[in-house]
C-alpha cells in the first residue's frame, strides 16, 4: 500500500465526524441481531437501504453465537467498511470490545469506546506486526472470541487471514467466514492456485489431510482435528457463510 495513500486515509478517518454510538438513547436489549443490522443498515441482516433485500445472515449469528451475548468477549472483524456491521455487534454483544481492520478506513462513520480501528492491508506482514504490537496481542495468543472475516473475498486473502488469525482464536470461539463461495462465482476473485474454501471445508468435515502454500501445517493441524464446520446458504443466490468453531 502507498504510504502516502496510507496517510490520507488515516487522516481523513481521524479528523472525519462520525456517530458516537456509545450516546445513542435507543434501547437496544430487547431487539434481535436482524433488527439491529436494520438499524445500522448493514447488508448482514434480511433488509437494508430500505428496500434492498440482504445476505440474511441474521438468523445464523443469532444461532451460534447468542450464547456469547452477555459475555465478555472479544471480537475481530476483517473488513469492515463504514462501521456499520462493527456498530451492530457492539450493540448486540453489550459487553464486547471490537478490533477492525480494513485497508481503507476513511469510510469508517462510526465511534465508540468499545470498538478500536487498524487501517493496514492484511497480505502485508509489517502491518499486521505493527497491529499486534499497537493492540498489545501476542501473535499467536488465543485472545478472540468470535472472528469473521468480511474482507475483500479474493481467495488468497481469505487462506491469509485463516493462517494469519486462526491461532489468535480462543478454545470454543467461531472463526466466521462470510461471502465464502464468492471465488467460485466472481473470477476475479479467485486470485490463486490454491483449494477454495467450500473445498477446504470439505476436507475439514472429513477429516482428510489437505495441502497449502499459504496455509501452514500447524494451522492445518488444528482446522482437521479441533474444529466443527456449519455451512448456511443466506437469502441471495451467492449469499453463502461459514462458521467454524474451534473445540480446543
Amino acid at each position: 500500500m502507498n504510504l502516502f495513500r496510507q496517510l490520507k486515509r488515516y487522516l481523513i478517518y481521524k479528523y472525519k465526524i462520525k456517530t458516537n454510538i456509545d450516546k445513542i438513547s435507543q434501547n437496544f436489549n430487547d431487539l434481535s441481531i436482524n433488527e439491529i443490522f436494520k438499524y445500522f443498515n448493514t447488508d448482514k441482516g434480511s433488509s437494508w437501504n430500505k428496500n434492498d433485500q440482504g445476505h440474511g445472515y441474521s438468523k445464523y449469528y443469532e444461532k451460534h453465537l447468542n450464547l456469547l451475548k452477555n459475555k465478555e468477549i472479544k471480537i475481530l472483524e476483517i473488513g469492515s467498511y463504514s462501521g456499520a456491521s462493527a456498530a451492530s455487534f457492539v450493540k448486540y454483544f453489550p459487553l464486547s470490545k471490537i478490533y477492525c481492520l480494513d485497508i481503507n478506513i476513511k469510510n469508517f462513520k462510526f465511534s465508540s469506546e468499545r470498538i478500536n480501528v487498524f487501517g493496514l492491508d492484511i497480505s502485508k506482514k509489517n502491518m499486521l506486526n505493527k497491529f499486534y504490537k499497537k493492540a498489545n496481542i501476542l501473535n499467536d495468543e488465543k485472545y478472540f472470541d468470535i472472528i469473521i472475516d468480511d474482507g475483500s473475498h479474493k481467495l488468497s486473502d481469505i487462506l491469509i487471514s485463516i493462517n494469519q488469525f486462526f491461532l489468535n482464536l480462543k478454545p470454543n470461539g467461531f472463526y466466521i467466514i462470510e461471502d465464502y463461495k464468492f471465488p467460485n462465482y466472481y473470477p476475479h476473485l479467485n486470485d490463486c492456485s490454491e483449494m477454495k474454501i467450500d473445498k477446504i471445508l470439505d476436507c475439514i468435515e472429513k477429516k482428510e489431510k489437505f495441502n497449502s502454500n499459504i496455509i501452514n501445517e500447524e494451522v492445518i493441524k488444528i482446522l482437521l482435528n479441533s474444529t466443527e464446520i456449519h455451512r448456511h446458504h443466506g437469502m441471495l443466490e451467492n449469499s453463502d457463510i461459514a462458521f467454524i468453531k474451534k473445540l480446543n
